[in-house]
This record gives C-alpha cells, structure tokens and sequence, in this order.
C-alpha cells in the first residue's frame, strides 16, 4: 500500500540553524546568491557543486546539482519569493529526483552583528522528520564549507 502524500497543513517538521561567520552581510548575502560562490559551498561534506544557476528576483528560478564521489547527482530547484539584500532570502525548494519530498520553504536571514554576520535559516514543511534530521545534518555541512570560503 502506498503511503498518502501529506498535505501542506500535514508538513510541519522544520528545523532552524543559526550560525555567526566572520564576515560583513553583503559578503555573506553574495555568497548566497552568486553561482560562483554557491559552487564552492552548497553541498555538504564530501560532494561538490558542479552546476548553480540564479535569476535573483521575486519570481525567479534557481537550480543546483550536487554530486557524490561516486558520479550520482542531486538536482535541486526552487523559486524565490522574497528577495531583500543582504538582508533576507525565501525560496522554495524541491528535488528532482525526489518529487515524493514535495516542496519546501527556505527563509535566511543576515543579521549585521559589527562586522560578522548571524545566519538564521529556517527550512520548513518537510514531509517527515527523517527528512528534517537529513536536511539538518546536510545545512551543517554546507555552513561548515561556507565558513571555510568566508
């Protein structure tokens, strides 16, 4: 038997991270947002980040692929709807191939900290817990890599 797909009042795992980096907010908010910069940070621990496309707008689409060691790749894609530099991103997030997941919301914050920035992003409306804790270990990853280019 299949299990039902949950519906969008049904997802409420989330999760929130707060990491501080060394760093002044327009630094860190490009990090974010330029493809560049993205490929050097957005997939955690040992994978990298061969591809990163950014329409930075409301309404705009983005699209990452991360890729394992062993060649396997994770397409992501979402959309943005909120843009405020350097002081706030939300965007949707889905992969491509794991529609069952569904879509899920990103929102970071960059708080001016005198001369650092605090990171708080919250990603929430994930179907399950499992999901969240992956995601969670993943975001940790990511920070640490960010950390190291900041």
């Amino acid at each position: 038997m299949a299990t039902p797909t949950p519906t969008r009042q049904q997802r409420s795992a989330s999760l929130q991270l707060r990491r501080t980096f060394r760093a002044p907010r327009e630094r860190v908010f490009r990090a974010w947002t330029t493809p560049e910069e993205m490929k050097r940070w957005k997939a955690p621990g040992p994978l990298t980040t061969p591809l990163a496309e950014v329409d930075l707008r409301v309404g705009g689409k983005y699209r990452i692929h991360m890729r394992e060691p062993d060649g396997t790749e994770h397409r992501l894609i979402g959309v943005y709807r909120e843009v405020d530099p350097p002081k706030k991103l939300v965007y949707t997030w889905s992969w491509e191939d794991s529609p069952d997941m569904g879509e899920t919301l990103v929102t970071v914050e960059f708080l001016d900290r005198a001369g650092a920035t605090e990171v708080i992003l919250t990603h929430e409306q994930f179907p399950t817990d499992e999901d969240r804790n992956r995601h969670e270990q993943g975001w940790s990853g990511c920070f640490d890599k960010l950390a190291q280019i900041l």
